[in-house]
């Protein structure tokens, strides 16, 4: 009867070895979970009703809209670019509060709605494709930092209202006719392009912080800004949504809304990572050899092999060894072929013809070479005594028989 080996604690050896490998990353990930919630809930709390009319945040522009109210503007809220449209009518100031979030199929039903009608289209920091619709001819460039900034234009309004706090986006125009105020760089950021006969004209402000509650009251921010809303006697306040009816069948897809400099970057990222992949690959062509650093002798191997299978009790799998080594040595010298060295029906009749033992011998013989395993430590060395007895015998028989010589 065999005895099987312990269990030995591999699995939990295993899982602390990750648990301590991993812990790190894992931290490090969870800590840059938390940061990224809490930096979303917090730039939320600030983004909440921005520039919105009715909302008293530091954002939001509920101050301006009871200064355009107290010189007489009527002020109406609009949530869709349908209802936008509706309402610009002759004399009317429209105000687009983020124009690049619209769809062109939006973009091109407010110009339409207003193209042909006297009053102003105010958009706040437009990109490329609303200027297309709303200013042809007209290039955004780089944003800029928003400080305090001087007119330094003829606009009357500019004029009156002296140092504003602008900057972002800048515009260029060959137009001669515009209007480029509050400059950095040579570049306004203050655009306004005078229409042909429709009596209507449309105001680009590369930024929209001045309109906030936060800064309406410093420098001429608050001037500036009753000024350019409050032109006509009715004003718009167009606050542009993802959730518009309107824009639900020309939604933009994801790479869409990725900034151009992106897509380059994550092009060289990609092939960054490519080069060291194949950097780092294994070379191909076949395998050189290698000479080992050491050297081990077959003895200590096996007497290695041996303490092994002492310290786990696997005396069958020893006991096996030893049989099939001894039956593999014996085959060549019974002149059995080396395949069918490890059957009976081939191997014990041929081991008979070169015995000359007493009766009986054969069912002894079948259990030494195929019997089970040993009991005991004890049982197994007599095995393998009885083994290399058994290989002596065989081979000294073949030394003393007697060779034939061919005739000369």
């Amino acid at each position: 009867m065999t005895t099987a080996a312990p269990e030995t604690p591999a699995p939990s050896l295993t899982a602390r070895r990750l648990w301590t490998r991993s812990r790190g990353p894992l931290a490090a990930l969870l800590l840059l979970v938390i940061s990224g919630v809490i930096l979303a809930a917090l730039q939320s709390g600030e983004q909440h009703g921005r520039l919105d009319p009715r909302s008293a945040d530091r954002s939001g522009s509920r101050a301006l809209a009871r200064l355009l109210a107290g010189q007489g503007v009527s002020l109406q809220v609009a949530t869709t670019s349908e209802e936008a449209a509706r309402a610009s009518g002759p004399g009317t100031t429209l105000l687009i509060t983020d124009p690049d979030v619209l769809t062109q199929k939006q973009l091109t039903a407010l110009h339409t709605a207003t193209a042909h009608t006297a009053g102003r289209t105010v958009l706040l920091t437009p990109g490329s494709a609303s200027l297309w619709t709303f200013a042809p001819g007209v290039q955004a460039q780089p944003a800029t930092s928003i400080s305090p900034r001087k007119p330094a234009c003829s606009l009357p309004d500019a004029h009156r209202a002296g140092s504003v706090l602008l900057g972002g986006l800048r515009y260029t125009t060959s137009d001669a006719r515009t209007d480029r105020c509050y400059p950095v760089s040579g570049r306004p950021t203050l655009l306004r392009l005078p229409s042909a006969g429709s009596g209507r004209d449309t105001v680009l402000l590369g930024s929209a912080d001045f309109l906030t509650n936060q800064h309406l009251a410093e420098h001429g921010n608050a001037s500036l800004a009753l000024q350019l809303l409050g032109a006509h006697h009715h004003l718009i306040w167009y606050l542009p949504s993802v959730s518009d009816p309107s824009s639900a069948h020309d939604q933009r897809s994801f790479l869409d809304l990725i900034p151009t400099g992106w897509s380059w970057a994550l092009l060289q990222l990609t092939i960054a990572a490519g080069l060291a992949a194949v950097w780092r690959a294994r070379r191909l062509g076949p395998l050189v050899p290698e000479r080992l650093p050491v050297t081990v002798p077959a003895a200590e191997t096996t007497e290695g092999h041996a303490r092994l299978y002492e310290q786990t009790g696997a005396r069958d799998r020893a006991a096996t060894v030893l049989r099939s080594a001894t039956r593999t040595r014996l085959a060549p010298l019974l002149g059995v072929p080396p395949t069918q060295a490890h059957a009976p029906d081939r191997l014990l009749p041929a081991l008979h013809t070169h015995l000359t033992v007493r009766a009986g011998t054969g069912t002894d013989l079948h259990t030494l070479l195929f019997g089970p395993a040993p009991a005991d430590d004890r049982a197994l060395v007599q095995l393998a005594d009885q083994l290399d007895a058994l290989e002596s015998s065989i081979v000294s028989q073949e030394r003393h028989a007697p060779r034939e010589h061919p005739d000369r």
